[in-house]
């Protein structure tokens, strides 16, 4: 499977709490729900379309909770991301979940190798897409490992100030190649990127 990873961001690169003021409040974060006035139709369908290509789901902690809190409540058959979510194979990377309710999940944990050589053996499984969806922490842990086959990012005209970042002082310096390009209504820019290996580097300066 290939995987791959959505992440809602701010202008000034922040991933923390897009969808609601209690989402998360840690480091007193103060602007949870910071996507929601840009929602509208154009955006509702790149959804529909991406989960399409799901086969299963691979989770942080955080998300995890946040997602079996409200999913599973969604239980309207002709909703595509309820559907997805509750009713295809989710993955949640922990070292402190021992019995997840929610149906069809199994818990990814151990050390750090053995978590990276869980998440390689899901990848090597035929199918479509592994998707990782939010997951600050579990993403950045991803990065460093050169797990990630495709990064969707959708860029809200907003920016915080303050806030988790996805890109945080010590990412893997990674170049990447345009795939896809989209804008909505709202003016909130949805980007797909493979990642090219490392940065090349040059310079504008005049011999001397």
């Amino acid at each position: 499977m290939k995987l791959t990873i959505t992440t809602f961001l701010t202008l000034d690169g922040v991933m923390q709490a897009p969808g609601g003021p209690s989402e998360d409040r840690s480091g007193v974060f103060e602007h949870g729900g910071w996507l929601v006035p840009f929602a509208d139709e154009d955006l509702g369908r790149y959804v529909t379309e991406w989960i399409g290509r799901a086969d299963a789901f691979l989770l942080g902690r955080r998300t995890y909770d946040i997602f079996s809190a409200h999913w599973p409540r969604v239980t309207d058959p002709d909703d595509p991301v309820a559907r997805s979510l509750n009713h295809l194979p989710k993955y949640v990377v922990s070292n402190t979940l021992d019995h997840p309710a929610w149906q069809n999940t199994t818990v990814v944990g151990g050390n750090e190798d053995g978590v990276v050589k869980g998440i390689q053996a899901l990848k090597d499984r035929p199918g479509g897409e592994l998707q990782v969806h939010g997951s600050g922490v579990l993403a950045q842990f991803l990065m460093r490992h050169e797990l990630i086959d495709e990064y969707r990012l959708w860029t809200f005209p907003v920016v915080l100030g303050q806030g988790r970042r996805l890109f945080a002082d010590g990412a893997l310096p990674t170049s990447f190649e345009l795939t896809d390009s989209r804008t909505s209504s709202t003016g909130v820019s949805v980007n797909s990127y493979r990642p090219a290996g490392r940065p090349r580097h040059g310079s504008f300066e005049l011999d001397q």
